[in-house]
């Protein structure tokens, strides 16, 4: 099953061109938050999580919070866990330069 399946599973969402466009920017902000040049295994659902969660804020861009009919609603940048996900594969800079380990 493909990732568009798989969040067409998740979110209900059939737009497919969406979906690709919020997965296409979620694995580049993971890349770029990780210091890495390719997506490696345990990182797969890190994206799909955080294509989920810019899918679910569509039209509260800009917004730090929102209250209505007794409900109230923070958002921050990403939840923590899928933060706690990406730290653990994010590689440091050593003298500015990134050591990531050679595909075979």
């Amino acid at each position: 099953m493909t990732d568009i399946e798989k969040l067409k599973k998740l979110t209900g969402e059939t737009d497919e061109v969406l979906l690709g466009l919020l997965l296409e920017d979620a694995t580049a902000f993971v890349l770029s938050y990780t210091n890495r040049t390719r997506i490696v295994t345990g990182l797969e659902k890190a994206v799909r999580d955080l294509a989920v969660v810019a899918l679910n804020r569509i039209g509260t861009e800009g917004e730090s919070s929102r209250s209505g009919a007794g409900e109230s609603y923070n958002f921050n940048d990403a939840p923590k866990q899928i933060y706690d996900v990406l730290n653990r594969y994010r590689l440091a800079r050593v003298g500015g330069v990134v050591h990531e380990a050679k595909t075979q």
